[in-house]
């Protein structure tokens, strides 16, 4: 053949089918430059269409006038002549998921021998993503999320060695010159050429309507972009996926997580779905499970014909039986066929049945120096759509290309199938030789057959049917939604295979024992009937050699060895390092535990401070880096749980103000709002007052704010001024106020330094023995301001007396002749706990170093929302410990810990301030999003001439708001779109219809939209709630700021509460429109109001039950007694009888 023949042959870079498409896998991988070399930071590359290749050494894209690039030897810039000349250069076509494996792998076992220059040529505009994880696509809707390295990581070769080219395809491969040639016309030359080109997905072409506009098929991100965009078009109309394999469940669950369909309908021609991996009893419980989550299944049936109109588009199908159904967009996920196209043009082999490369053990094709991997290969006449047989040609090929020389040459055998994902929150597993009791074993131990080619001996003249080659053992629990099959040896000495739906704990353990093909040591009941059981599975019973990451055939002994050298020191580094979990991520709760193992066993355990230190370490700012590094599910919206503590440890050691974009959304409401909220939806005002110590000026100044504001006014037991009511609209107002008054924000509302409590030691008292009021003021001066993992308090006595109460606060200092005696661990609370004595006769000007490094290693270790009580009792040894390491430096981080402390004493900053002279942070402060209108939420009561909230009703709000029948539902305009961001933790706003409030959310580019009354205490709340999400179960909720009352927002059970079954809310659809604004569909207003008007459900005073009644009843009696002066000390004490003295000894100081 002419090695100048044009063609339209394509590298589409598609290295591994979506073999499981694990929804709650992780679909990004940060680079890490500390452990490998192929985890190196560099500057961004920005290739667009045709600007042909880049420079890994520089990161620059050097293109001539007319577009094209020097393609001497195919790469741009000047470190071609600089590297040796006997160095060989291999160009991979493809840039998916198994050819950057090889890439990775390649480029570390060549790091010693730099025998290679390596070209990778990708069709698609994006780097190598995990088209495992696409689903995900849907929610961020940003590719980078999916990819498998940084753009950073492939120039990040000092040498140069890794060159690649983006939207360029190769039309032509010519053997006899080893070069090829790429659509805007460049050569390229080869020593080495290796093809990972994929597959295309199948769409059927004989049937009729296949290229209508609303047919898709489901494979790469422009497919994904297509199908989404169309979607939005053609809105509540039927959306079918055809097929009902893997692939096919995976875009019924993307078509359902748009929101956009009427219903999302699943056609399968077999008569179970997922009929590749599991039998008929499996298939229908995963039917079952899909189901109730809303998936409508058509089974046993065949597209006949796409129905279109006179514009060619979809408007239905018609199956083969005849009958009919409705829909606007079909997507097609009935399989893949290997791209060899551009091989069979070469002259290259390929397979007659079936397609594909072939290639034999070494993976080399018919013509020498060109091999094929994933995909595309096949292998004794089989393709491989799963992404671990292409992972492991990577293996092979890398090995073979830079180890053979010293070593045997490796040869790919048969690769294991075995697979396990989670389905539209079904756990599904199926391994080893899953089907050899329906088709007969492949392999037996020791002996080996296929289709029941192994005939048993039978004795005797009497004929007999042979003996069954397979025994099944199986259990099924419809109630729980578990099905376990396991295929043993007739003698039941040999685990073959089986598959599991629902539990799938065992996975691991059973692949590898049918990988080992040991003889059993327990009877085969025991697998089924023994294989609950309780309590974290850390992998201790699993040999070295197991693979516990099938996508890229990572074993344990592969993650044990990197931790053990000190190469990973987060699940981060074993993700980068390993790649174990960047696949379909169902491994992720095994490695995560091995690890958690291994460190444990290296006396480095995962304790509390895991996370501190690891953000710490990396220099994490933002939540996603965090989740990206440590999350179970890098996607993953976190929960009222996770965000708040990321938050804290964000704080403790940036000092950033909490209220910046990317910190807002992780605030509990106390944070996110400055103020602690109170049971009736306002705000408590707490300005700092040192120490306790005031000017008459400062107190007039917060009298003339209470008065102004109607605001409830008490004095705290630390000594400052607590005044509550304060509407969130006013805060701004009210702060303005404070601080040009010279007070500053008290920190009421955050886990940080409260008071420094003190007496008036030697300022008044005449029994001080030390400036206990000076001590406090500098003490908290110093720590006002810093987060801690909880709240903490202290306190200071000028003496032995103890009137500032030091020894029950978090640090205490209680003066002495010689200095002050510190006190730590002490706190009142649910449990008080006394404190206990670090350090005696402390000179003043060691005090605050002594505290500086208390505070510190309490902050750096501390589990979340831990006092430092419940902190030193678990240290080991206790205060024994502590003193060890505060006074004696055991652990040599003294100085660290007075660095580190200092560092945040200088980031101080009144976070008021900022906020009052911050426009858009003032922004946040209204009650309502779309209207300056106020409504007051309950009712206030006059008591002792202030007003407070009425007292909660006992019961709850039980109501049915989520079955509400409504009479119509109407899209109307509510909120402009301008006032919601785009923060990753999702963002909220309270909405006024009528006199109804609603709480709106967006979260990942969707919306939602539900009542703003959380039931449990009919308080209008909940778009002040932390937003939630399990990626597992695909949920997402909203937690009541109050008592954390967690109700769903998406799918079928939206509106319900997760943990408290008797309470719901109604939701409302919501989406965003052209026109700038969000609409939701809402019934009309008197309706509304009629079920959801806060003047039905705000808390009235006639509802509330006084709990003095009884009290007030007996106390009655006693009012107005004449009360005399008692032994002329002028003490009053009520009624008669008794005797009392004063300045004697027994007085109790």
């Amino acid at each position: 053949m002419s090695c100048a023949t044009e063609t339209n042959s394509f590298a589409n870079g598609v290295g591994g089918i979506i073999g499981f498409h694990g929804v709650d896998g992780v679909g990004e991988v940060k680079g890490k430059s500390e452990i490998t070399v192929a985890s190196v930071e560099i500057e961004v590359v920005d290739t667009k269409e045709g600007n042909g290749i880049s420079d890994g050494a520089n990161g620059v894209n050097e293109v001539n006038g007319a577009g094209k690039v020097d393609v001497a030897n195919g790469v741009s810039g000047s470190k071609a002549s600089e590297k040796p000349i006997q160095r060989k250069k291999i160009v991979v076509v493809g840039l998916g998921m198994v050819a950057i494996s090889f890439i990775e792998k390649l480029t570390k076992l060549d790091a010693k021998r730099q025998e290679y220059d390596i070209v990778v040529i990708g069709e698609e505009p994006h780097l190598a993503y995990n088209r495992v994880g696409l689903t995900s696509y849907f929610q961020h809707r940003r590719v980078e999320n999916l990819y498998l390295n940084p753009e950073e990581w492939y120039s990040g070769f000092a040498d140069g060695s890794l060159k690649y080219r983006l939207n360029t395809r190769v039309t032509e491969i010519c053997p006899e010159s080893k070069t090829l040639t790429t659509s805007n016309g460049d050569n390229i030359s080869y020593d080495i050429l290796v093809l990972a080109t994929g597959s295309d997905a199948v769409l059927p072409r004989r049937t009729p309507g296949h290229d209508a506009n609303g047919v898709f098929v489901y494979r790469t991100i422009a497919d994904l972009e297509n199908l989404i965009s169309f979607a939005a078009s053609v809105k509540n109309s039927n959306g079918v996926v055809v097929g009902g394999g893997l692939l096919g469940l995976e875009a019924a669950k993307a078509m359902m997580d748009l929101e956009e369909f009427g219903s999302v309908k699943l056609i399968e021609r077999n008569r179970w779905v997922l009929s590749r991996q599991l039998d008929s009893d499996a298939g229908g419980l995963v039917l079952e499970k899909v189901g109730a989550l809303g998936l409508d299944v058509l089974l046993s049936k065949r597209v006949g014909r796409i129905n279109v109109d006179d514009e060619n588009n979809a408007v239905g199908i018609t199956f083969e039986d005849g009958e009919s159904i409705d829909c606007r967009c079909i997507c097609f996920a009935i399989g893949v066929k290997p791209r060899d196209e551009l091989a069979r043009l070469a002259g290259i082999k390929c397979a007659d049945r079936g397609g594909g490369i072939v290639v034999g053990q070494n993976l080399e094709t018919s013509i020498p120096d060109i091999y094929a991997i994933g995909e595309c290969a096949s292998w004794q006449n089989q393709t491989f759509g799963l992404i671990a047989p292409g992972v492991e040609m990577a293996d092979v090929l890398s090995f073979n290309l830079t180890q053979a020389k010293a070593h045997v040459p490796r040869k790919f055998k048969r690769p294991d199938l075995s697979t396990k994902l989670k389905l539209l929150g079904v756990d599904v597993a199926s391994f080893g030789d899953f089907f050899a009791d329906r088709d007969g074993p492949k392999d037996l131990p020791g002996r080996h057959g296929k289709n029941g080619g192994i005939k048993p001996q039978v004795n005797g003249i009497v004929e007999a049917p042979p003996a069954p080659l397979v025994k099944a053992l199986s259990f099924k629990d419809p109630f729980e939604a578990v099905y376990k099959k396991y295929l043993f040896t007739p003698d039941g000495k040999y685990l073959l295979g089986g598959m599991m739906i629902g539990d799938t704990r065992d996975y691991v353990k059973l692949v590898a024992m049918v990988k080992n093909q040991k003889p059993l040591e327990v009877p085969p009941s025991q697998f089924i009937l023994g294989a609950k059981g309780t309590g974290e599975d850390d992998g201790d019973d699993l040999d070295d050699d197991t693979q516990i990451c099938s996508c890229h055939n990572v074993t344990k002994g592969d993650v044990v060895k990197k931790v053990k050298d000190s190469t990973c020191k987060s699940i981060g580094d074993v993700k980068a390092c390993t790649k174990a979990g960047t696949g379909c991520g169902g491994c992720m709760p095994l490695v995560q535990s091995i690890f958690n193992k291994q460190m444990k066993d290296m006396g480095q355990e995962v304790s509390s401070h895991y996370l501190y230190n690891v953000i710490s370490i990396k220099s994490f700012r933002t939540f996603t880096e965090v989740m990206n590094a440590c999350g179970r599910n890098s996607e993953s919206l976190g929960c009222e749980v996770c965000k708040p503590a990321i938050a804290s440890i964000l704080a403790s050691l940036f000092n950033q103000h909490i209220m910046d974009k990317p910190l807002h959304g992780l605030q509990d409401t106390n944070d996110k709002f400055l103020a602690n909220i109170q049971r009736n939806g306002t705000f408590s005002v707490v300005p700092r007052v040192p120490g306790g110590e005031i000017t008459a000026d400062k107190l007039i100044a917060i009298g003339h704010v209470a008065k102004k504001y109607n605001l409830y006014c008490k004095i705290t037991g630390g000594q400052r001024i607590d005044m509550f009511g304060a509407k969130k609209q006013d805060l701004i107002a009210i702060w303005t106020e404070l601080i040009r008054a010279g007070l500053e924000s008290g920190h009421a509302y955050a886990k940080a330094l409260r008071t420094v409590k003190s007496c008036v030691g030697t300022t008044w008292c005449r029994f001080g023995i030390g400036d206990s009021v000076g001590m406090a003021i500098r003490l908290e001066e110093r720590y006002k301001s810093i987060r801690s993992p909880h709240k903490i308090k202290g306190g200071v006595s000028g003496c032995v007396r103890e009137c500032a109460e030091a020894q029950n606060k978090d640090f205490g200092l209680i003066a002495t002749e010689k200095g002050f005696n510190v006190f730590v661990g002490g706190n009142g609370g649910a449990k008080p706990r006394h404190s206990e004595l670090l350090a005696k006769d402390v000179p003043p000007d060691d005090v605050v170093p002594m505290l500086d490094r208390y505070l510190m290693f309490y902050i750096r270790t501390a589990d979340k929302l831990q006092r430092t009580a419940r902190w030193i009792e678990n240290l080991p040894n206790g205060i024994k410990y502590l003193r060890e390491v505060i006074l004696e430096d055991k652990l040599g981080i003294c100085a660290e810990l007075e660095k580190q402390m200092q560092e945040l004493v200088g980031a101080f900053f009144c976070e008021w301030t900022d906020a009052i002279n911050n426009p858009e942070r003032r922004k946040l402060f209204q009650q309502f999003g779309n209207t300056d209108e106020t409504v007051e939420n309950m009712e206030n009561v006059k008591e002792r001439n202030q007003e407070r909230p009425t007292y909660w009703v006992k019961d709850s709000a039980t109501q049915d708001f989520r079955g509400t029948k409504w009479s119509e539902l109407t899209w109307q305009p509510i909120i402009k779109t301008e006032q919601f961001t785009d923060a990753p933790t999702g963002v909220s706003a309270n909405i006024k219809r009528g006199d109804t409030q609603l709480a709106v959310f967006k979260v990942k580019g969707k919306w939602y939209a539900t009542q703003q009354m959380c039931p449990h205490k009919r308080a209008f709340v909940l778009s002040d709630g932390l937003l939630g999400d399990d990626a597992e179960k695909d949920k997402l909720w909203v937690s009541c700021p109050h008592h954390k009352r967690n109700f769903e927002l998406k799918g079928p059970t939206a509106g319900s509460c997760t943990n408290d079954d008797s309470l719901n809310i109604a939701t409302f659809p919501a989406e965003e429109r052209d026109d700038g604004w969000v609409y939701l569909k809402l019934p009309p207003v008197e309706e509304l109001d009629g079920v959801l008007g806060t003047q039905k459900w705000k808390v009235k005073r006639v509802e509330a039950v006084d709990p003095f009644v009884a009290l007030d009843k007996k106390l009655k009696g006693i009012k107005g007694r004449k009360v005399g002066p008692v032994n002329g000390c002028g003490v009053e004490r009520v009624g008669g009888g008794g005797r009392g003295e004063c300045g004697n000894g027994g007085i109790d100081w």
